[in-house]
């Protein structure tokens, strides 16, 4: 029997299994305090120091307060119209320029292809880009958050590589059937590629959402923001941003810490309730080409 069938010795595996429940409370615990302090008092704030393991009462104050400015809330209806048109976008330019750099001969691949690659190598400066999208017309604009960055060369090498490792024989036969390239395309490949679709989806919709430098360049007006450029003024700057502090009649405003932990709570649940719906396919798409044979 080989060293690694053997079944470790039971003082191994309770090491081994502190040392997994180590990492958890290492990885849970942060957001449990943020979503805790979100939901106490200012009395309890003190007392803990800052941060809340377990509030008691729990109010909802703070969330009352932040979604009561409108700020967040219209912040928050901007990121998710900039994330998903954006990863729409992004999504079908990829897979797109991804299958004609996958065909062999195809007119000026191997060019475009080593452009591709020099992205990976070589990004553009912040005041070269900044001329670039007001020479084009992009500020004060939503676009100007989606345009620069639609194509990703890392992404459209993934999508590449896995269109690379599609059996030939299948394309062929299509083809042969009389299907044309668009055809091939959207009735054989993206059927196939739904594994690496849903990753570099994924990946450009965790892009998208957590960007607040973009709006920080080219947006100048304040209610345009999406919410991430937001949360950064409120947790950076310590900025209330046109929230309603005195929301509440009668009652003592919310804690300014509590707000900032709403409205990071807020900036977390849409990619926390998105990701176990693509789990599955990005647990696939990981292990895409990793086994040969």
């Amino acid at each position: 029997m080989s060293a690694y069938s053997r079944t470790p010795a039971p003082p191994v595996r309770a090491a081994k299994g502190l040392v997994l429940l180590l990492c958890c409370a290492v990885v849970v615990l942060p957001f449990v305090a943020v979503v805790a302090t979100s939901l106490a008092g200012q009395r309890q704030i003190n007392a803990a120091g800052g941060y809340v393991l377990w509030p008691s009462p729990v109010t909802f104050d703070a969330y009352r307060a932040v979604f009561a400015g409108g700020v967040v809330t219209r912040a928050l209806v901007i990121s998710l119209l900039v994330t998903t048109v954006g990863t729409l976008l992004s999504l079908t330019c990829s897979a797109l320029l991804a299958y004609a750099l996958s065909r062999p001969g195809s007119l000026g691949s191997r060019p475009l292809l080593m452009l591709v690659l020099f992205t990976l190598l070589f990004s553009p400066g912040i005041i070269p880009l900044y001329l670039v999208v007001r020479q084009i017309g992009l500020l004060d604009s939503h676009w100007s958050l989606i345009l620069p960055v639609l194509i990703n060369g890392f992404n459209v090498i993934v999508i590449r590589s896995f269109f690379l490792d599609l059996p030939r024989d299948l394309l062929d036969s299509a083809r042969m059937d009389g299907a044309g390239e668009t055809q091939v395309l959207w009735r054989v490949v993206l059927p196939l590629s739904k594994a690496v679709l849903a990753v570099v989806g994924l990946f450009y919709a965790v892009s998208y959402w957590n960007s607040f430098f973009s709006a920080q360049l080219y947006l100048n007006d304040a209610a345009d923001w999406p919410l991430q450029q937001v949360l950064r003024t409120f947790v950076v700057d310590n900025s209330t941003m046109g929230v309603d502090n005195t929301a509440l009649a009668g009652e003592l405003p919310p804690p300014q810490q509590a707000m900032q932990m709403a409205v990071l709570v807020i900036s977390l649940v849409p990619i926390l309730l998105i990701y176990p719906f693509l789990q599955r396919h990005f647990a696939k798409g990981v292990l895409v080409g990793a086994v040969k044979g």
